[in-house]
């Protein structure tokens, strides 16, 4: 584990992603009392810490689930330093060095755009602050291989890779985590967890609403880059990897990687794109674009446990609901003989986690239905979170942001990780083929029905929107 950081420096201390995520994150640390001693904000606005702290009052209110109480607010208030400049000028860097003291071991949090990853960071080296320091960078990780190759080898000239943090905020969730632990910690599910007895996995990633303003930033990025390539390849990687030989970071790191270099190139024969109608209207999106807002897949892991099983992945905007499960199907008995003549087939047997919303874990069985007659009915045993969390405070980013200021690697990517995640898609990323229109509330473009198997077609989260 690298040494503990006290100090966080905050690039991008005005933008959005530091009022939603960040500034919420670090009050539930105050509440946690485990604020770092000194955080220093950094941006172009020309405002001192006051500002900066109003501000920070202002994101906490909007985008936290807590209210503010003033005595743990006064705390996260008095470690707020502020250095208004420039990224690409040396001056901003003198003054941030002139707000460090030699007792200060440093977290550098990059919520900048990506064209500024390398300035900073040279910069970074430049003015000599990255000597003992620590790194965070906020995906994406490049926007294909060569970049993220480019980017890591810009981060590793001037950091070690165990002072470099890439966050992926998915892997700090509650539900992410226990997808881990009930899958490596339960005797049970070992035996069975294997193309011997699973018949599929089915990943999706539904969302209701759209693009929400900014179409800019999608225009550059679509659904694969957004969250295929990064967020639904780690859950792939948690559903998919042995077990590795301790919790060590680097041991479950190694793990992951393995699945991901596993998974042959994706063509375009088993990838599926949609657009829904309305996007070329979105403020900031080109009248003509083709840029995906759904994306579905099909694709197999060349390893022994799992030869031969099919993994489907769909995620998409304006869909029919805003849900994220991961369903594990298993193979059907060879014989059914309680299932009824006169009716389908039962379902088989399957577990289900999903991570959003109304987060819950579950398993379906087959009971006799009640009566004379020894038929089966389907039944699900359900965990769900709601009713074991009274109290309780899993809020991603505060969980990542003190494990990077500890040193803790375990739920950050790891260069090659990263590389590898690009390589799954590297020959279909300049040319995805046809985008398809579909209708906003629905389950993508029909065309992506052709790459599932089986009369019962994709799984559909059920939810109550």
């Amino acid at each position: 584990m690298a040494e503990i950081c006290n100090t966080l420096v905050l690039f991008g201390a005005t933008g959005d992603l530091a009022r939603r995520k960040l500034y919420p994150a670090l009050y539930e640390m105050a509440i946690d009392d485990r604020l770092p001693d000194k955080v220093i904000g950094v941006a172009r606005r020309d405002w001192d810490a006051g500002q900066l702290v109003e501000n920070v009052r202002d994101a906490i209110e909007e985008f936290s689930d807590e209210s503010i109480d003033e005595a743990t607010f006064g705390q996260l208030a008095d470690v707020i330093l502020y250095a208004s400049g420039d990224y690409r000028e040396p001056e901003t860097y003198h003054e941030i060095a002139r707000q460090l003291s030699r007792e200060d071991r440093v977290l550098f949090y990059l919520s900048v755009p990506p064209s500024l990853f390398e300035t900073v960071v040279g910069l970074l080296a430049e003015t000599e602050l990255a000597a003992g320091s620590h790194v965070v960078v906020e995906k994406p990780f490049g926007r294909d291989l060569e970049s993220s190759r480019r980017l890591n080898r810009c981060l590793l000239e001037h950091f070690d890779e165990d002072a470099i943090f890439r966050i992926d905020h998915f892997l700090g969730k509650e539900e992410v985590l226990d997808l881990l632990v009930f899958r490596l910690a339960n005797t049970f599910l070992e035996p069975a967890w294997n193309r011997h007895y699973i018949d599929r996995v089915e990943i999706t990633m539904a969302e209701s609403f759209g693009i929400e303003g900014r179409g800019g930033f999608y225009e550059e990025v679509g659904a694969l880059r957004d969250v295929v390539q990064n967020h639904l390849l780690q859950l792939v990687s948690l559903v998919a990897m042995e077990p590795p030989v301790s919790a060590d970071a680097e041991s479950l790191r190694d793990e992951k990687v393995k699945v991901l270099k596993a998974i042959p190139r994706i063509s375009q024969d088993q990838i599926v794109c949609g657009q829904y109608r309305g996007y070329r209207d979105e403020k900031g999106v080109d009248a003509e674009s083709e840029v995906e807002t759904f994306v579905a897949m099909k694709f197999y892991i060349d390893s022994w446990r799992w030869a031969g099983v099919p993994f489907y992945i769909r995620a998409g905007k304006k869909m029919a609901t805003t849900a994220t499960e991961i369903l594990i199907e298993f193979a059907r008995p060879p014989r059914l003989f309680f299932a009824r003549s006169d009716a389908p087939q039962p379902h088989p047997n399957h577990l289900i986690f999903r991570t959003k919303p109304g987060e819950r874990v579950s398993i379906s069985a087959e009971i006799k239905e009640p009566g004379e007659e020894l038929i089966s009915r389907s039944v699900d045993l359900v965990y769900d979170y709601d009713e074991d969390r009274e109290g309780a405070r899993d809020d991603a980013y505060a969980r990542l942001l003190v494990d990077a200021l500890e040193g803790d690697h375990r739920l950050f990517a790891r260069a090659d990780g990263v590389e590898e995640a690009w390589s799954v898609f590297e020959n279909i990323l300049d040319d995805l083929g046809p985008v398809y229109e579909y209708q906003p509330g629905s389950w993508g473009p029909e065309e992506a029905d052709r790459l599932i198997e089986g009369p019962e077609g994709w799984h559909r989260p059920e939810t109550e929107e």
